[in-house]
C-alpha cells in the first residue's frame, strides 16, 4: 500500500537521457537506456530519496509514445525498488493522462507524478474533478500532484485540498509555489496525508514547517551540495544548512533570466558538469545562444568546486 510517510528526501527530477542521433527530427528511438542506466545507478547509491521522470525537464512534451514506454520501463527496471519511482504522466488532455498512468502501473511504478491537462487553463473545479477521476481509477498507484502553475496554467489554491486529501493514494506534491503562510495553511489540511516536495531552495526553511523533502533538477551535476544541505536541515544544523544555501546559491545567478531556456540550459549544464551524460538535446530545442551554453559551462566548472567542498566525509578522507 502507497502511503506519504514513504517519501522524504531529495526527489531527483530525471533527464530524458538522449541517444547521440537524438537531436534529429527523424529520430524515432531516442532514449539511450546505457546512460539512463549509468546515472540513475549513480543518483540511487548515492542517495536519492524519489526518483521521478518525464516532468518538464523531463520532456514529458518531446517523447513519442514508444519512447515514453521505453524510458519509464527501463526507469523501473533499473531501480529495482530500491526508491519509489514515480513516472511522470502529465499530457494534453485527461485520456493520454490515464493511458500513461496504465502503463506505469501495468511495469510496476510506484506512483505517478502528474499535472493537469493544462493546452487551455482549466478551472479550479475542474482541476480538482481531474485529480479525483484519476485516483479512482488507479486506487493502487501513489499519485503526486505536479503542482506547476507557469505552465499548467492553473493554480490549486489552498481551501482544494479540503477535497484532494479525500483521495487516500494521493500521497505528494511536488510545489514550489507558495509563500511562507500559504504553506503553513497548506499544512494544517494535508498533514499525514500529501507529502510536500518543495523546490531545493526552499528547504530551508520548509523543511521545519512540514516539508517532507525537496525536488531538484540540478542535483544530476552532482548531488552532493544537496546531501549536505538535506543532513544539515534535517539534522538541526542551521548555521551549516544556511552556509550550504550561500554556497550553492550564486550558481543559480548564471543562469540565463529567460526562464524560456530553463530546462534546456539546465541539460546542457549537466553534461558539462560531467556527473552523468543526459545526452544531446530533442528538437525543437536545439539551437541555444552561445551565452546560454556560455553561462552553463562555467555553472558546471563551479559546481564541479562545489561538489569537491560538500562531498561526503567518507569520501573526503578517502580523496586526500
Amino acid at each position: 500500500m502507497v502511503s506519504c510517510s514513504d517519501l522524504s528526501g531529495i526527489m531527483a527530477m530525471m533527464p530524458a537521457f538522449t541517444t547521440d542521433d537524438g537531436g534529429s527530427i527523424d529520430a524515432t528511438d531516442t532514449i539511450s537506456v546505457e546512460r539512463m542506466e549509468d546515472g540513475l545507478n549513480r543518483m540511487i547509491a548515492d542517495g536519492a530519496g524519489v526518483i521521478s521522470t518525464c516532468g518538464s525537464f523531463g520532456e514529458f512534451h518531446t517523447l513519442l509514445w514508444e519512447e515514453f514506454q521505453t524510458i519509464n520501463r527501463a526507469a523501473v527496471e533499473i531501480a529495482a525498488k530500491r526508491v519509489p519511482i514515480f513516472v511522470g504522466c502529465t499530457a494534453l488532455n485527461s485520456r493520454e493522462v490515464v493511458k500513461r498512468m496504465a502503463f506505469a502501473e501495468e511495469v510496476g511504478a510506484y506512483g505517478v507524478l502528474v499535472g493537469v491537462p493544462f493546452y487551455f487553463p482549466a478551472s479550479v473545479e475542474n482541476a480538482v474533478q481531474f485529480f479525483k477521476d484519476i485516483s479512482e481509477r488507479f486506487p493502487k498507484l501513489g499519485i503526486m500532484i505536479y503542482h506547476n502553475p507557469t505552465l499548467h496554467n492553473v493554480t490549486l489554491p489552498v481551501p482544494c485540498f479540503e477535497e484532494l486529501v479525500k483521495c487516500p493514494n494521493l500521497i505528494a506534491m511536488k510545489d514550489s509555489h507558495r509563500d511562507t503562510m500559504q504553506f503553513m495553511k497548506l499544512q494544517e489540511i494535508i498533514k499525514g496525508h500529501i507529502s510536500v516536495f518543495c523546490n531545493q531552495f526552499q528547504f530551508h526553511p520548509f523543511f521545519e514547517l512540514g516539508a517532507a523533502g525537496f525536488w531538484s533538477i540540478d542535483a544530476w551535476m552532482g548531488p552532493e551540495p544537496f546531501l549536505a544541505l538535506h543532513e544539515a536541515v534535517v539534522g538541526g544544523d542551521i548555521a551549516r544548512a544556511k552556509e550550504i544555501m550561500f554556497a550553492i546559491s550564486p550558481v543559480m545567478v548564471d543562469r540565463k533570466p529567460n526562464m524560456s531556456w530553463r530546462e534546456t540550459a539546465s541539460k546542457i549544464g549537466i553534461r558539462y558538469a560531467g556527473y552523468c551524460d543526459p545526452g544531446p538535446l530533442r528538437p525543437p530545442f536545439v539551437n541555444v545562444p552561445e551565452e546560454v551554453d556560455k553561462s552553463q559551462k562555467a555553472r558546471a566548472e563551479k559546481w564541479q568546486q562545489l561538489r569537491k567542498i560538500y562531498q561526503p566525509q567518507g569520501a573526503r578522507s578517502a580523496a586526500q
